[in-house]
């Protein structure tokens, strides 16, 4: 613990750190290397085990392949369809022997290399076998005899060369499967060592961490708690402690910066106290004054609202009395022109009387024509009676029918003198009713110049008041503006005795706060 103490908290970190870094990267390793040994197994099977598995198969398709093209051309007897099979299984033959060929890169060791030559050496007996059977086959087209020479060929010693081929691919097949299986359990193997080997590790370097963690965290931990009684201890407001600091690391220094710390706190605040008071001596006289100042200033403020709202009451009576003008102006100017309306009525009457008397005078005289014309048919009615009763019976019926005549005649007389008489009095009437209505012209035209000359009157009291109401409301604006303005400075001032007693009070509580820390004598 002691040599940790010498160390700064930076080294003393690097140091922990660095210790759990040698150990990953041992880890690390023997991680890689237990991989590489398994990388290498996964390697060599997908490299030479499953192409080695492949030419196996290939192997094994083209010798069957050829074992039924050999049967196919022992059965034809068409020397196109032998050259073609005979072709068929030229073809089969090479890719076969490329095939067994190519394997021989691919052998893993010398029990894989007996195994290759083993099938090498049974497919070229297989295969030189089929120049036998080809020879046989050529000759059984029509010959029963070497068709069956060439049948017991193929079932006996092909089919013996084919079963010894077969058997030695089976062989290299089983050997590549058993060589797959051998590879899988070598990397599972190692797959288990590599598990237990890096759960080792890891416990060591857990077990390794864990101790170094421990350590650098109570190396750290401690002066760390010890900071903070220190400065649980000056936030109560006790100045008095004393911070013994040892070692060099960052945590020292912290004691001894709180040391300092509380040093410095204890000599400010003895100053501060003595300041604190003097300005809360201060503060109560401003306060003091900026109430007194905030009372005049309301005092005036009051004054100017009441004179304000006086200037408005006014304005608004004035603007009230200037509408109550401009709506008379109105009326009189609608009444004047309905006056001037009902004078032209009038003198559409008087015009209209007028005509009504001359077509009275007209019919009159059209009466008095209708009356001569009854008249002189009342003389002719009383002529032709007489000449009726100087013709005697030829006259009678001439007679009769003048005797009516005469009888309407006199009574169109007797109306037309009635219409005449009614007429007549119509007549007066009208004459007397236009003389009338020509006097209630007259008025109407007074009565209209009157009004007019009213509305004129009034038009004249509307402007005025009118120009009297717009200086009343600048004066009203400006005993406003002057309100507002005062209103402001009384907020102001307000605030100032506000922000003064709160000074006041902060000042007190500033006092009183300082009073509670405890200091050295000698700071106090």
């Amino acid at each position: 613990m002691r040599f940790l103490s010498q160390l700064r908290i930076g080294p003393r970190l690097a140091v922990g750190f660095g210790l759990l870094l040698v150990l990953l990267i041992a880890m690390g390793g023997l991680a890689a290397k237990q991989t590489g040994v398994i990388y290498d197994a996964l390697d060599y099977y997908t490299v030479n085990t499953t192409p080695s598995l492949e030419s196996v198969r290939v192997w094994e398709s083209r010798s069957d392949r050829i074992r039924m093209l050999q049967a196919q051309h022992i059965l034809t007897s068409s020397d196109s369809e032998m050259a073609a099979l005979e072709a068929a299984i030229q073809k089969a033959t090479e890719e076969l022997t490329r095939a067994v060929a190519g394997y021989e890169k691919l052998l893993s060791n010398d029990e894989d290399k007996r195994l290759w030559q083993d099938v090498i050496a049974t497919t070229n007996a297989y295969v030189v076998g089929w120049a036998d059977l080809k020879a046989i086959s050529r000759q059984t087209a029509g010959n029963p005899a070497k068709t069956e020479e060439a049948r017991q060929l193929f079932v006996g010693k092909g089919e013996a060369l084919h079963k010894a081929a077969a058997a030695a691919i089976d062989k290299e097949w089983e050997f590549n499967v058993k060589l797959a299986k051998q590879l899988a359990d070598e990397g599972a193997v190692t797959y288990r060592h590599a598990l237990l080997a890096i759960a080792i590790a890891c416990s060591i370097a857990v077990a390794i961490g864990i101790g170094a963690a421990l350590l650098i965290a109570r190396s750290i931990a401690k002066p760390v708690q010890e900071a903070v009684v220190v400065a649980r201890t000056v936030a109560s407001g006790d100045l008095t402690s004393r911070v013994d600091a040892q070692g060099r690391d960052e945590t020292a220094q912290l004691l001894q910066a709180l040391g300092q710390m509380n040093d410095s706190l204890s000599t400010i605040v003895g100053e501060v106290r003595e300041s604190s008071e003097s300005i809360a001596t201060g503060s109560g006289q401003i306060a003091s004054g900026s109430a007194d100042l905030s009372q005049r200033t309301e005092e005036q403020a009051a004054s100017l609202q009441q004179a304000a709202s006086s200037m408005e009451q006014l304005s608004s009576t004035v603007q009230h009395n200037a509408e109550s003008a401009r709506q008379a102006h109105q009326l009189a100017r609608e009444a004047a022109d309905s006056a001037a309306r009902g004078g032209d009525v009038v003198g559409h009457v008087v015009a209209t009387m007028q005509g009504i008397a001359e077509s009275s005078k007209r019919i009159t005289d059209i009466i008095g024509v209708i009356d001569g014309i009854a008249f002189q048919t009342n003389i002719l009615a009383l002529n032709a009676a007489v000449e009726a009763a100087r013709a005697g019976e030829g006259g009678r019926g001439f007679a009769v029918v003048a005797g009516e005549v005469r009888l309407l005649a006199q009574r169109s007389a007797i109306a037309a003198k009635e219409i005449k008489t009614l007429i007549g009095d119509s007549a007066d009437k009208v004459e007397a009713g236009t003389r009338q209505v020509g006097a209630a012209g007259q008025s109407m035209t007074e009565i209209v110049a009157q009004i007019q000359r009213v509305g004129l009157l009034i038009g004249e009291i509307s402007n005025a008041t009118a120009e009297q109401s717009s200086g009343i409301a600048q004066v009203g604006t400006a005993v406003g503006q002057l309100d507002h303005v005062t209103q402001q400075n009384a907020a102001l001032v307000e605030e100032s005795a506000a922000a003064a007693e709160s000074l006041r009070l902060q000042a007190a509580r500033l006092a009183e706060l300082v009073r509670s820390f405890k200091l050295n004598p000698q700071a106090a």
